[in-house]
């Protein structure tokens, strides 16, 4: 089977499992983007599926995959809201860790070590693809975002996260970051694999999907919080597309 999976990618995660749920340790940055995250992603799929956020499972009866799921922190909250949840990662290290949270926190998601493609091929279909932070990880691009588009029902939702790649992004994920901040581990990010928003969207298309909308993640070191944005898309972007 075809698959799009970077060795040398998966391992560096893999050595970094055991601190998904540290929001102190080297899944910080993570921690602290979660809430801009998911404030986009679930007021895309509350739009896209003509869903009411003030009801107590707003997300029952959609089926959502978390593609690069790592500990659960997108699928945990997903599974709160009342969807049927499958997390799946490439790096084996990371399902046990996400699962033994899960059952901590009263949660059934359906954690799997696999890849876009081997879902892909054993036909599985879900209303909404989170495909966060994943593209830049991965070995081809293209190969693996069309896996991700035969995964959508036709109307379904793919919202997918990465980096542009720029000068300020070099300076900003890597620099500080990797050497400065010592956030991450250094090398865990290759900025030659970071997309621009326009090369992502031109992916996007050519996988089949429908761009319908981008906004810049942002993130402000005098409040130490990140914030959506229409305009600067300059770091950390987020895309929405549809299966039409």
């Amino acid at each position: 089977m075809i698959t799009t999976i970077d060795p040398g990618e998966v391992a560096k995660f893999e050595a970094m499992a055991a601190e998904w749920w540290d929001p102190a340790g080297k899944f910080k940055p993570l921690h602290q983007m979660n809430p801009c995250r998911l404030h986009y992603i679930t007021s895309q799929i509350s739009a896209e599926f003509d869903r009411n956020l003030t009801h107590p499972q707003p997300f029952a009866g959609l089926r959502i995959l978390d593609i690069g799921c790592g500990g659960g922190l997108l699928s945990e909250p997903m599974a709160r809201l009342g969807a049927d949840v499958v997390g799946a990662d490439a790096a084996p290290r990371n399902i046990p860790v996400a699962q033994l949270h899960a059952e901590q926190s009263g949660l059934t998601i359906d954690y799997r070590n696999t890849t876009a493609e081997a879902l892909a091929e054993a036909g599985e279909q879900f209303d909404v693809v989170l495909n966060m932070e994943v593209v830049e990880h991965v070995a081809d691009p293209l190969a693996y975002l069309t896996a991700c588009q035969t995964l959508l029902k036709p109307g379904g939702l793919m919202i997918c996260s990465t980096l542009n790649r720029n000068a300020k992004s070099f300076a900003m994920a890597i620099v500080g970051a990797e050497w400065v901040m010592r956030w991450l581990p250094k090398g865990t990010h290759d900025w030659a694999k970071f997309i621009t928003p326009d090369e992502l969207y031109d992916l996007i298309r050519r996988a089949g999907l429908d761009p319908v909308d981008r906004k810049g993640m942002v993130f402000n070191p005098v409040s130490w919080n990140w914030s959506l944005s229409a305009r600067d898309l300059s770091v950390n972007y987020v895309t929405a597309s549809v299966k039409r």
